[in-house]
């Protein structure tokens, strides 16, 4: 049984205890919200220590009757360290769960293919996200998690989510974990999401209790904390020294790092990427160089057209194109993006940056918009050497045939259009080059704008 030399966070143990068991009677299920992050991992080892004290400790019915949801989600441009990490440990808590006999249950979520980040920038162009047009944290994390939120409400009636928020993060933060908190309740009313609740049970820590729990307990899923230690160290960039009490004086400083897509640019520098190159894992340059890029290139006026995706005119205060990004740009981003898979590839073979699904996708897309001057197979051809795989671009399946239809919603006739434009391909396919099939593509399109009788 573990037992933890502090009696602040045997409280919290112990809490958790009385709200699993005691404080409420019913079956609502906990949700987890996991990253993989120091805040997420602390929580969820509490809760962990918490299910196994119930299992051996209390009688019936206050045993392990409520399930336990370990929610990640993964916006699939995570940054690629966090995100090997993460597979690791989600692998190791589902084993040790069914092991040790404790109902928590592994879920990953990801965003819908119309709603990946390269869709929505190559695809649809939209300029990368900024503070004011922050587009990518509602289709990347909230509806995702949402979904799966909702479907354990329909099931249950009502749901709990535990979160591993703070005050110590920021005044900010405490200032709205404290503004929908009920005095004397642990659990507060979502404030946008109807039956569920909130449940935040390590608020009250403060971040060298963090760091204690994460370096001075064994982790109970059998995972070494260590490696995420380690992480945070690597990914630190300043000299911030981490308030942490540590056993092995052999541990370095683990610095202030937050870790998020590595495509984020809503902030002007990705601190932690960069300090990860700095030590050491220079493979992720090309990853750095791209971001860095996206971000140079936003507002450049040759790199956007006259209109946004609604057909409004949008114009800067000089009168310069300011609408969504224009086709040769976003096949240029294609390109480059392609060209840092290549190269980080020659050390990470396994990673993958964007999937062929999400080129498929592009390539309907960019159809539906009339933009035939480029093709995404000639791209991926240009960069790799060879062509996407042929037998996925022959036909829709059913799960791109949706696809198109919810990207088609707007203008139903489009679909038609594009289903018709797709099977054009046998020998020689749409997707990879339109040579030979002018006439035929003409021919469609005449007759998709002009209707016969008109």
């Amino acid at each position: 049984m573990i037992k933890i030399k502090s009696k602040k966070i045997e409280g919290i143990i112990g809490e958790i205890i009385d709200q699993y068991t005691y404080a409420d009677p019913s079956e609502r299920p906990w949700i987890i919200g996991f990253s993989g992050g120091k805040d997420s991992t602390v929580m969820l080892m509490l809760v962990w220590i918490a299910l196994q004290r119930i299992r051996n400790e209390f009688p019936q019915p206050y045993q392990l009757r409520r399930p336990v949801h370990v929610v990640c989600n993964d916006t699939m441009v995570e940054n690629p360290i966090i995100s090997s990490y993460v597979e690791d440990v989600l692998a190791k808590i589902e084993v040790a769960a069914r092991e040790q006999g404790l109902p928590i249950f592994v879920k990953k979520t990801t965003p819908k293919l119309e709603e990946t980040f390269w869709f929505n920038l190559i695809g649809k162009g939209y300029p990368v996200p900024n503070n004011s047009f922050r587009w990518c944290t509602d289709r990347l994390k909230i509806r995702p998690t949402s979904s799966f939120l909702h479907d354990q409400i329909d099931e249950k009636g009502e749901a709990i989510v535990l979160l591993g928020t703070r005050y110590d993060e920021s005044k900010t933060r405490e200032r709205s974990i404290k503004k929908h908190e009920v005095q004397g309740s642990r659990i507060n009313k979502h404030p946008t999401s109807l039956n569920t609740y909130v449940y935040a049970p390590i608020k009250t820590m403060m971040v060298e209790e963090v760091w204690y729990v994460i370096n001075a307990v064994d982790s109970p899923w059998g995972y070494d904390n260590a490696i995420l230690f380690k992480i945070y160290s690597d990914a630190s960039a300043d000299d911030y020294e981490c308030p942490t009490v540590v056993t092995n004086k052999e541990h370095k400083t683990c610095g202030q790092s937050r870790f998020g897509c590595w495509t984020c640019t809503v902030v002007s520098e990705d601190k932690s990427m960069a300090a990860l190159v700095e030590n050491g894992q220079d493979w992720m340059t090309p990853l750095l160089e791209f971001r860095g890029q996206l971000v140079k290139d936003r507002n450049l006026s040759e790199n956007r057209s006259k209109y946004r995706r609604n057909g409004m005119i949008a114009l800067n205060e000089e009168g310069e194109d300011f609408g969504r990004m224009s086709a040769g740009y976003c096949a240029r981003i294609l390109k480059d993006l392609l060209e840092a898979q290549k190269q980080v590839q020659k050390t990470k073979p396994e990673l993958i940056l964007i999937t062929n699904q999400e080129l498929i996708a592009i390539q309907v897309i960019w159809n539906r918009d009339m933009n035939f001057d480029y093709s995404v197979s000639k791209i991926y051809q240009e960069v790799f050497g060879k062509d996407l795989h042929s037998n996925s671009m022959k036909s829709l399946d059913n799960t791109e045939r949706r696809l198109l239809k919810e990207v088609c919603s707007e203008d139903p006739s489009y679909f038609s259009l594009i289903d018709n434009l797709i099977s054009l391909q046998e020998s020689k396919t749409l997707m990879i080059s339109k040579y030979g099939l002018n006439n035929d593509l003409e021919k469609r399109i005449e007759e998709f704008a002009i209707p016969k009788g008109k």
